[in-house]
């Protein structure tokens, strides 16, 4: 859709709201404004519903359709803002190149998205694709292409006579986070820096600033090797407004000043963080809520009156009558918008077709959950890094931790199971080293921060870890020999020194076998099933101490 015609929508969606003229001489003195931001972060392909009937686009435009409706005969305004990585994460879309997700967010008709690192996981051909396709602006200020930046730095709203600037922010880390050939001539410059030099500008331009950011939400800004995030930029850069992020993947409710709210419970009151009088907002992922944000403006004063998260048919288990258990939502069920279904059903029909073919069946659950494989052992690293070290021959194998995304189910196994672990494309490496190399090599990756996707995941070879240092390390239950040789396997994408790996490419021995991460996954279950969940367990296979 032509931007004007979604402007002429627009006045027509707030008629009631005088919406007519979309006066630009600014906010009037002693009048107040309704104001509601509406949010979302890290969709990572969920344009359909889950096989639980847990969030999907459907559901979604329902619920921003409803409130859109409820502010405008208000007589308010509203702005619907995206924290980033629209790509990776569900097979359907990723075959499809999202192509379906951002035909969704322009038929929920989004405002603004910041730029996310996995918007850089395809070659940048399907990104200028996924620009042309999108009716709204992808933002970000400190991304910079041969010098120059590479996206619209901010964009500018008038809200009936209030001006909203939106600024995007994407984080420094996807310099290390995406494959190399990706981005070529990219820089990811310092957020803080660039946030610093691009607010005071919004602030002659604009009487409210938001950043829409893909940095992260740390709690107390507690981030580790990673780059820092929106609680820091709230309070490195004055005048910020309101932070809606992405990056963490989780709500940004507040059980206490600077405590997250770990077992936040789908539904209930959410406090939003608020650092150096900046409201800092996060809907978790995959589009499991809608964030609203209900501000006024009155004579230079944003201030917030009410903020929930909405669940998006989210459910929990409970026990019945007869002692089974069943799931029932958390709050009143959504129903899903026609529209949206209609729209979106020829995507999700394509990609069910391609992908429910059987490739094997396990006896249990192979554990790959993000908040498991990015802390601890997991079966599926295991079993991933034996898949690579069969097929390449390898003594040992390495997994970066956020190339594992999602678990295997017990039972029938599908080659949709196998690419959702493995959505990226990722191929396999070998690099022969001396034992020396390789305990030069584990003693930089055993110092990755757990919770992050560069927390290592091993098989075939055993350590033990004393406060970051690798004091034991064994491979075929023999001490690593300095002198000796030794053939590790690893994704070409940690190979290149992502997410902060030592590169080893230029190494002299390096080979890029071809091979795929999913397709050689694939044949491994298809050779080994059925599979037993226990072979792969980890065991003392890694010791922390």
């Amino acid at each position: 859709m032509h931007p004007s015609f979604r402007l002429i929508s627009l006045c027509s969606a707030l008629v009631l709201a005088g919406c007519a003229g979309l006066p630009s001489t600014g906010p009037q003195p002693d009048k107040e404004y309704a104001i509601t931001i509406l949010h979302t972060n890290d969709h990572h392909g969920r344009f359909w519903k889950n096989r639980d009937g847990e969030y999907g686009m459907a559901a979604r435009k329902t619920v921003v359709d409803q409130i859109r409706k409820e502010v405008a005969a208000a007589g308010g305004y509203s702005l619907l803002l995206d924290g980033g990585d629209v790509n990776t994460g569900v097979p359907e879309s990723d075959l499809q190149d999202a192509v379906p997700d951002f035909r969704g967010m322009n038929l929920l008709g989004y405002d603004a998205m910041a730029v996310g690192n996995h918007e850089f996981d395809k070659p940048p051909v399907v990104l200028q694709m996924q620009r042309d396709l999108a009716t709204f602006p992808m933002l970000s200020a400190n991304i910079y292409r041969d010098g120059k930046r590479m996206f619209e730095p901010y964009k500018l709203f008038n809200l009936g006579g209030v001006r909203v600037a939106v600024m995007g922010l994407t984080t420094e880390d996807t310099q290390k986070m995406v494959h190399p050939d990706n981005i070529r001539n990219i820089e990811f410059r310092n957020a803080q820096t660039e946030a610093a030099k691009v607010v005071p500008e919004l602030r002659g331009k604009a009487d409210v600033v938001i950043a829409a950011t893909h940095m992260g939400h740390y709690e107390n800004g507690t981030h580790g090797t990673q780059a820092p995030g929106d609680v820091e930029l709230a309070r490195a850069v004055k005048g910020i407004d309101m932070i809606v992020g992405g990056h963490t993947q989780n709500p940004a409710c507040m059980k206490a000043e600077n405590v997250l709210d770990r077992a936040y419970v789908p539904g209930s009151d959410c406090k939003p963080d608020r650092q150096n009088g900046t409201w800092v907002v996060q809907a978790h992922e995959w589009g499991k809520y809608v964030g609203r944000a209900d501000f006024t403006y009155k004579n230079g004063e944003f201030k917030l009156v009410k903020y929930a998260l909405i669940p998006i048919n989210l459910k929990k288990p409970v026990k019945t009558a007869d002692g089974k258990t069943s799931l029932v939502t958390y709050t009143p069920e959504i129903a899903e918008s026609p529209e949206m279904l209609q729209m979106l059903k020829p995507f999700q029909e394509f990609g069910q077709q391609k992908l429910m073919m059987e490739v094997g069946d396990s006896d249990g659950k192979l554990e790959g959950d993000r908040s498991v494989v990015r802390s601890q052992p997991a079966a599926l690293g295991v079993m991933i890094g034996r898949s690579m070290m069969e097929k390449t021959k390898a003594d040992f194998a390495v997994v970066n931790a956020g190339g594992v995304r999602d678990s295997l189910p017990a039972g029938k196994i599908t080659y949709k199971d196998v690419v959702t672990v493995h959505p990226f494309g990722n191929t396999i490496a070998v690099v022969d080293f001396t034992g020396k190399e390789i305990m030069d090599y584990l003693g930089v990756i055993a110092k990755m921060t757990p919770g992050s996707g560069a927390f290592p995941q091993f098989a075939g070879i055993r350590l033990v870890i004393d406060q970051g240092v690798v004091v034991q390390a064994s491979v075929a239950g023999k001490p690593i020999d300095p002198a000796g040789k030794y053939r590790m396997a690893i994704n070409n994408f940690v190979a290149a020194g992502g997410d902060g790996y030592p590169k080893v490419v230029g190494h002299p021995s390096y080979v890029d076998t071809g091979f795929v991460d999913a397709d050689v996954l694939r044949g491994f279950i298809a050779a080994h099933s059925p599979l037993k969940a226990a072979d792969f367990q980890p065991g003392d296979q890694v010791v922390r101490r």
